[in-house]
């Protein structure tokens, strides 16, 4: 043992060993955090592998640095200064993320207020006992060489030598890179959530990331200034479709549901496999004369999916050409939003529904800027076991999950139920399912029937509970499919399935199923029906508005109001492609719509080709300026209060929510209150597996049942003055 501390003495006290020592310890801490501390749902020895390996790299090149210091003691110094700032980064990442479960951004870091404001409070609340072992080794170092146990070597370090740290450094990041991309494509440039950066790259590539996307960002919106809101106040004048008077109004005071449906595909609707409806609930609402199912609707999503619909859906401007408003943007920007024009237009609570964790899609602090009041994540759910699927809790447990905290919501209320188990790659368990599947070449192709056929039945049980519980007859219900669940190379496995032949399946056939659903289902207008008019995504919000008796006006909106006679029928998709009632135009190419090319143009058709393809290009450009340079911080419509997001706090949604309608007393309108104070829980019928087991019940997590009333938003205040009419 002796000769072996010797050993070990003689290592640490050479120029190499003390640097290798500096990194292991590092590295260990750095694992450390990642399990104990980080939930950044690694899965496989693959991901493992690349976990273990991404610290290595930029530890290595970071700590490199030191070693192009020629004299020895500021070497030392230098190497340990490094240490100690990397090991900060790292515990105030610990500390920020046990409170906010979110990774520091830059401007976090530098802006003193939102550090405060998102620690709220004492850190040493947030400690832990073992948090000493994150600082115990630097301690135990600099006593070691203020002893001088451990002393400088004095010899120099050869001229090439940390060039040849730095290239190894580079080196091995290359490949933790590249076998991050391989595991998840367009790591970089999609960026759906820091968890994923970290988990791939590390922490330090993370910051280095987020340092340079945010100084790009203020590079861009530094040159900006209100008179770049000229060409887009223009367009959106010009562009302004006014509301259809038999429409305008029809739908006043009623709560708004949105159910997101994922990866949701048109074709599914009526579609049957062996004989037997995949859908039968959604057929039956499609058809019904309650609802206004559109036919020619379709998603107009870009690298941003999910984000990217629901961006449109809320705000209605376009998401980005690359990557995606939410987490790029989303932290910081302006917006104009359906649950604060709501609110204060006609005093709408507001809430989302999500049964994965808050920062995926930067969710957490997008909704905040949007002036969403309440956001229900994984944190307020169980999520355990065979609970979730990979992109969150599953659809019938959501919606039954749900049912305690939406039945708080003073009325009327703007809610959002995001769906996540008709996710590629569609797995479910068999006791979920015992629909049968196709057996196409594609597994994909194949669960994709099974997983549509699960959302069909959590959507059945969520009505029966609407109608069992009273929320049925006071609602406008919203569906929508937010893009594509099928991507175009599984679409040749689809082809036969639709009876087409993937030899002549061709660019057109690949956009006609990008049509999604679009349902408004109003219970007691009894006119509605199929609608044939072509739209978009982007069109969702201001005829949301108009059915609720709000004139979008004014608005910074790209969208029209699919029932407006001026409705513009032209649309855009992300990559400029663009589909009308008549043609379809793919880079370049033009197809009438029975699918055939046209070759020959008449100089007519030419004409309107270019005008509409004009017209798509100017809109997308001036919704990237919007996006971009952050242009609604110098435009606020008339009536409009800019939301603040330092107002929201969804750490104890429950607790206030609770709290609000204790304070509102007799004038509480959440349906808890209408029902006596009591839960309407009971009125919830649901065969989903997993509540068969005592074991698992729909007793949320960590904060449903908390009691505090530490939601920085004061609801009580809010509501009352939604209750007397103010907007």
């Amino acid at each position: 043992m002796k000769r072996l501390l010797n050993q070990l003495k003689n290592f640490v006290n050479q120029r190499n060993g003390f640097f290798i020592l500096l990194i292991v310890l590092f590295w260990l801490k750095t694992l450390f955090a990642y399990y104990v501390d980080f939930s950044l749902g690694v899965s496989g020895i693959f991901q493992h592998f690349i976990l273990w390996l991404n610290p290595l790299a930029t530890t290595l090149l970071v700590f490199g640095l030191a070693l192009y210091i020629q004299r020895p003691f500021w070497r030392y110094f230098g190497l340990m200064i490094l240490a100690t700032a990397n090991t900060a980064l790292l515990y105030f990442n610990v500390i920020y993320y046990r409170q906010f479960t979110d990774f520091m951004t830059i401007n976090t870091i530098l802006g003193y207020s939102k550090v405060s404001e998102g620690l709220s409070g004492s850190s040493l609340a947030l400690a832990r006992p073992y948090d000493v072992l994150y600082w115990l080794d630097l301690i135990v170092l600099v006593i070691l060489l203020l002893a001088r146990l451990i002393k400088i070597d004095q010899r120099p370090v050869p001229r090439r030598f940390p060039f040849a740290i730095t290239s190894v450094a580079v080196l091995l990041f290359s490949i933790n890179l590249t076998l991050g991309e391989a595991n998840r494509p367009q790591l970089l440039t999609r960026t759906f959530d820091r968890n994923y950066i970290v988990k791939y790259l590390g922490l330090d590539a993370y910051t280095v990331y987020d340092a340079v996307k945010t100084a790009q960002n203020n590079q861009t919106r530094a040159s900006a200034n209100g008179s770049d809101l000229t060409n887009v106040l223009s367009f959106i004048n010009q562009h302004y479709a006014a509301p259809n008077p038999k429409m305008y109004g029809i739908a006043k005071g009623r709560n708004v549901i949105i159910i997101h449906l994922e990866s949701f595909q048109q074709f599914l609707i009526d579609y049957k496999v062996d004989g037997r409806e995949v859908t039968p609930f959604l057929n039956s609402l499609y058809h019904d004369d309650q609802t206004y199912a559109f036919s020619n609707f379709f998603h107009q999503v870009g690298q941003g999916k999910t984000s990217d619909a629901e961006n449109m859906l809320e705000t209605s401007v376009y998401g980005l050409p690359q990557g995606s408003v939410f987490t790029a943007l989303g932290s910081d920007n302006t917006f104009q939003a359906a649950p604060a024009i709501l609110q204060q237009k006609a005093g709408y609570s507001s809430a989302v529904f999500h049964g994965n964790v808050g920062s995926f899609w930067n969710r957490d602090n997008v909704y905040k800027n949007m002036g969403y009041q309440n956001f229900f994540d994984a944190s307020y759910f169980n999520t355990t076991g065979d609970r979730s699927e990979q992109y969150g809790l599953k659809d019938k447990l959501l919606f039954h999950d749900s049912v305690k905290y939406l039945e708080q919501l003073q009325q009327p209320f703007y809610a959002k139920f995001i769906t996540v188990t008709n996710h590629f790659p569609f797995p479910l368990d068999s006791e979920d399912t015992d629909f049968p599947l196709p057996t196409t070449d594609d597994k994909a192709v194949n669960n994709y029937f099974g997983t549509a056929h699960y959302l069909d039945q959590a959507l059945q049980e969520f009505f029966a509970y609407l109608k069992a519980s009273g929320l049925y007859d006071n609602s406008m219900i919203v569906l929508y499919g937010d893009h594509y669940g099928l991507s175009n190379s599984d679409n040749l496995s689809l082809a036969e399935l639709l009876g087409k032949s993937s030899d002549t399946w061709n660019d057109y056939d690949n956009a006609q199923l990008q049509r999604v659903p679009l349902m408004i289902h109003i219970p007691g207008q009894h006119d509605g029906g199929i609608q044939k008019q072509y739209g978009g995504e982007i069109d969702v919000l201001p005829t949301i508005e108009h059915l609720l008796g709000i004139d979008n006006k004014g608005y910074i909106q790209f969208g029209t109001d699919l029932f407006s006679p001026q409705h513009d029928q032209v649309v855009a998709f992300r990559n400029t492609n663009f589909v009308t009632p008549s043609h379809t135009v793919i880079d370049g190419t033009i197809y009438n719509n029975n699918g055939d090319e046209i070759t020959h143009p008449s100089t007519e058709l030419q004409a309107t080709i270019k005008r509409q393809q004009t017209k798509v290009q100017n809109e997308l450009q001036l919704s990237d300026a919007v996006n971009n340079k952050n242009l609604l911080r110098f435009y606020t419509p008339t009536g409009f209060k800019p939301v603040d997001p330092e107002s929201y706090n969804y750490k104890n949604d429950f607790a206030s929510l609770k709290l609000a309608g204790e304070k509102l007393g007799k004038l509480s309108t959440s349906l808890y209150a209408k029902n006596g104070d009591r839960t309407t829980s009971n009125h919830y019928k649901t065969d989903a597996a997993e509540l068969s087991d005592s074991s698992s019940d729909n007793d949320s997590a960590n904060n449903s049942d908390s009691d505090s009333n530490s939601n920085s938003m004061d609801y009580s205040s809010a509501m009352s003055s939604s209750m007397t009419g103010q907007n």
